[in-house]
């Protein structure tokens, strides 16, 4: 799972039987500041209902996508798994000195 952007829509003219009627997503994957960019844009299937400009979570797990929305036999790989309300880096906890672990 990863955080990313939308960028915007994908229109497709063709498209695989199982994605029919399913809305398409430009969307940047983020890294973990939540803000740079972590490789090149992806076409992401939402079923969500994500915008523009709006932070989401995505998922490259087709084969659990797949089984999740009862798809057989979909070349489905990147989809929408939550809409981010907020993002906020939580800093790593130091272990305490003078203690061994």
């Amino acid at each position: 799972m990863q955080v990313a952007l939308v960028l915007g829509n994908a229109i497709s003219t063709v498209k695989h039987r199982s994605l029919e009627n399913v809305k398409l997503l430009v969307c940047q994957p983020l890294g973990s500041d939540g803000k740079s960019r972590d490789g090149s844009p992806v076409i992401v299937a939402d079923y969500m209902g994500a915008g523009a400009g709006e932070k989401v979570i995505i998922t490259s797990d087709g084969s659990a996508v797949r089984e999740l929305y009862g798809l057989q036999n979909s070349p489905l790989r990147w989809t929408v798994l939550g809409l981010v309300d907020d993002f906020q880096k939580s800093s790593a906890s130091k272990p305490k000195e003078g203690k061994n672990r």
